[in-house]
């Protein structure tokens, strides 16, 4: 679906637990996540730190969407 959205002119960015994946689904805009329980958090941390996790990842997600890419890029946090 991400390769449907980016053909019609809407940037997106994949937001995922397993890279490789990603890359063989031909996603353009990557973004790794936390864990597949928890993709945008770890319930290990305090309400806090979680928190600070979420923006990170949500912040670097946005960031993403402003860049143009020509291949599939990944996104380091």
């Amino acid at each position: 679906m991400v390769k449907e959205i980016e053909r019609s002119g809407i940037p997106v960015v994949h937001i995922c637990t397993v890279v490789p994946i990603s890359l063989t689904v031909g996603a353009n805009r990557i973004v790794p996540a936390i864990a597949i329980p928890h993709p945008l958090g770890d319930a290990d941390l305090s309400k806090e730190d979680e928190y600070k996790v979420r923006m990170n990842i949500v912040k670097k997600s946005l960031e993403a969407l402003t860049i143009d890419v020509t291949e599939q890029t990944v996104f380091e946090l």
